[in-house]
C-alpha cells in the first residue's frame, strides 16, 4: 500500500543572527510560528505584515499553511528571516513567482550584521568619554 506524498515546499531564510526553517503545505492560510499563532508569536503589529510580504506581493494569500520554526535574534530579526524563509519556499513552489520577488528584494540575504567591538573603544564605533582634567 503506498502513502499518497503531501506536497511541502522547505526553505530556509536568515537575517542578523535569526534562522527560521519554513514548510509550506497547500492549505487555507494558517500560519504556526514555533507551535503558536502569528499574531501571537509577534507581539507587534508591524512583524506579522512583514511575515505575510510575500504572500502579498505574489498574490498568494490564504493559498498555503505555513509551519516555521524561527531560532536566534530578536523579534524584529526573526520576521525578516520568516519573509525570507517564504520567499525562498514560494519560489521552490513555483520559478514563475522568483521576478516578482526579486524585484521586491524578497530573495536576497540582508548581510548587514553587528559590528565587531574594537579595542580601546565602548562599543564598535563610540568612544569612552573623554576628560581633559
Amino acid at each position: 500500500m503506498a502513502k499518497a506524498r503531501i506536497e511541502e515546499y522547505v526553505a530556509t531564510g536568515k537575517r542578523k543572527e535569526a534562522i527560521a526553517r519554513i514548510r509550506l503545505r497547500p492549505g487555507t492560510g494558517s500560519f504556526v510560528v514555533n507551535a503558536r499563532a502569528l499574531e501571537e508569536y509577534f507581539g507587534r503589529s508591524t512583524l506579522p505584515i512583514i511575515a505575510r510580504q510575500p504572500f502579498t506581493v505574489t498574490n498568494m494569500l490564504g493559498k498555503f499553511d505555513v509551519h516555521a520554526l524561527v531560532d536566534g535574534g530578536g523579534i524584529t530579526g526573526q520576521a525578516e528571516a520568516l519573509r525570507h524563509g517564504i520567499a525562498r519556499a514560494l519560489v521552490e513552489y513555483s520559478g514563475e513567482l522568483k521576478k516578482s520577488l526579486r524585484v521586491a528584494g524578497l530573495l536576497t540575504r540582508d548581510a548587514r550584521i553587528k559590528e565587531r567591538k574594537k579595542y580601546g573603544h565602548k562599543k564598535a564605533r563610540k568612544s569612552f568619554q573623554y576628560s581633559k582634567r
